[in-house]
């Protein structure tokens, strides 16, 4: 876990494995990607990324009831929900006449690529026509479609929706309801009895037929890709109030932060260095106080190292020996002109940085390319990718997919992300070369220096 997990949001975005509440926190989705060339515009900058929420388990384990509380919480903002069973398909005259023998919890039984291409316009900001499946007639033609407009959240409910990968791919949060399987027949009983009038016989041999099959089939084994198990359902009052204030503090960061978790955009009165201390591991220490009383605290891994990508970055490596004193401080150069920043000049770094966590300084992160020449050779010198975190002040959205995409499991700490990259692929609005400007040895100094000179 971060050191410093004050928030709730910190909480939620911990290592896996870890129980608070009752409440499981999965690993969040990772993925490698080729280095992306850069370019000047991206589909993010012309619309409010939503966060995409998706709900799975088994059928009756209350993945609606989680959903209508979480609507219910986050009332201050735009919320649609899309139900998979929407987009069931229209059975057949011949699947018709044995419909009592056809599987609704198969995956076959849906039209993913319906939902796959509803979901996609509606984060990509369009507003889309949403079936209404008659579970009478078993058809999604007999009702007029419903009209879904754009919101700040979509949450994608449904026993199956994290079976297909490209589905699963959309969603920015995933959460599976695991309810106790004899809760969730007997809640399937006192449905279909009384809410749709059939025979119990006939619900028990549908339910060892195809539920329970398809459940351990096909359900269950997706549960691995939630990052957020909440055991049961709409009773776990504590979990899903964890991930309402979650879900409000992902709501007012950068659109960046919703598609990458390993992106932190820090406030501007915090300190970059501080800040990316603060997501390092931390073991317990007691200490004896100067009045003889024992005080237990934390305190940082003593493994640890700086990586200043010259020049630029040796800038910040003044406010990191302030927060850290004595630390050692490796030494990397990264020619930047003509070849997009990929020829490796020089590299000075400890003999033991593959035992170390890695603090990466660059002040600004633009095409991403020098990035990721750095990074992967800390890696190719042994050190973990998520022992790396890099450190910046000013981000464009391209480098930030970039090193994101390629390197799920680092962490990119910056306080400002600014609107992209010009023709020569320098930060805009930015700030020039931030190593001519911090050293003092750009061309507009030089030209007022020779101005006063001359009078």
């Amino acid at each position: 876990m971060d050191s410093n997990s004050k928030s709730v949001a910190d909480l939620i975005e911990a290592s896996s494995g870890t129980h608070y509440s009752g409440f499981h926190l999965g690993g969040l989705k990772s993925g490698k990607t080729q280095v992306e060339q850069p370019t000047t515009s991206s589909p993010e900058h012309f619309h409010t990324q939503p966060f995409v929420i998706g709900v799975a388990g088994g059928a009756a384990s209350g993945k609606t009831t989680v959903c209508d509380m979480i609507v219910e919480q986050l009332r201050d903002q735009r919320v649609v929900l899309v139900n998979q069973d929407s987009f069931y398909h229209s059975l057949t005259p011949e699947e018709l006449t044995r419909v009592h023998e056809y599987n609704f919890d198969h995956p076959d039984a849906f039209d993913t690529e319906q939902l796959l291409c509803a979901m996609e316009k509606l984060k990509h900001g369009q507003a889309v026509d949403i079936p209404n499946y008659d579970l009478k007639t078993y058809k999604k033609d007999v009702f007029p479609a419903r009209r879904v407009n754009p919101s700040d959240v979509i949450i994608l409910e449904g026993i199956l929706i994290f079976h297909d990968p490209h589905v699963r791919d959309l969603m920015n949060m995933k959460i599976f309801v695991d309810t106790d399987a004899d809760v969730r027949l007997a809640r399937r009983i006192r449905r279909d009895t009384v809410e749709k009038g059939r025979d119990i016989n006939m619900v028990l041999d549908q339910y060892s037929k195809f539920v329970k099959p398809a459940f351990d089939d096909f359900i269950l084994p997706t549960k691995k890709y939630a990052d957020i198990i909440i055991p049961r359902g709409g009773d776990n009052h504590v979990a899903i109030d964890l991930i309402v204030q979650h879900i409000h503090t992902k709501l007012g960061q950068h659109d960046l932060c919703k598609i990458y978790p390993n992106l932190y955009v820090i406030q501007s009165t915090f300190q970059v260095v501080e800040h990316g201390l603060g997501h390092l591991p931390f073991t317990e220490k007691q200490v004896i106080t100067p009045t003889g009383s024992v005080y237990i605290g934390v305190d940082f891994c003593k493994r640890l190292c700086g990586v200043s990508v010259i020049r630029s970055g040796e800038s910040m490596e003044n406010a990191l020996r302030a927060c850290c004193k004595g630390i050692k401080i490796g030494k990397i150069l990264i020619h930047r002109e003509g070849d997009n920043g990929q020829q490796l000049i020089y590299e000075k770094l400890p003999e033991d940085i593959s035992q170390r966590h890695v603090l990466l300084l660059d002040p600004i992160l633009g095409t991403g390319n020098s990035a990721v020449q750095a990074i992967s050779l800390l890696i190719k010198k042994g050190v973990p990718e998520s022992n790396i975190i890099f450190l910046n002040l000013i981000s464009a959205p391209q480098g930030v997919h970039v090193v994101c995409k390629r390197f799920p499991r680092l962490k990119i700490v910056t306080s400002e992300i600014e609107t992209g990259l010009n023709k020569d692929f320098r930060v805009i609005p930015g700030m020039g070369e931030f190593g001519d400007r911090y050293f003092g040895t750009d061309d507009d100094d030089d030209q007022e220096q020779q101005a006063v000179a001359r009078q």
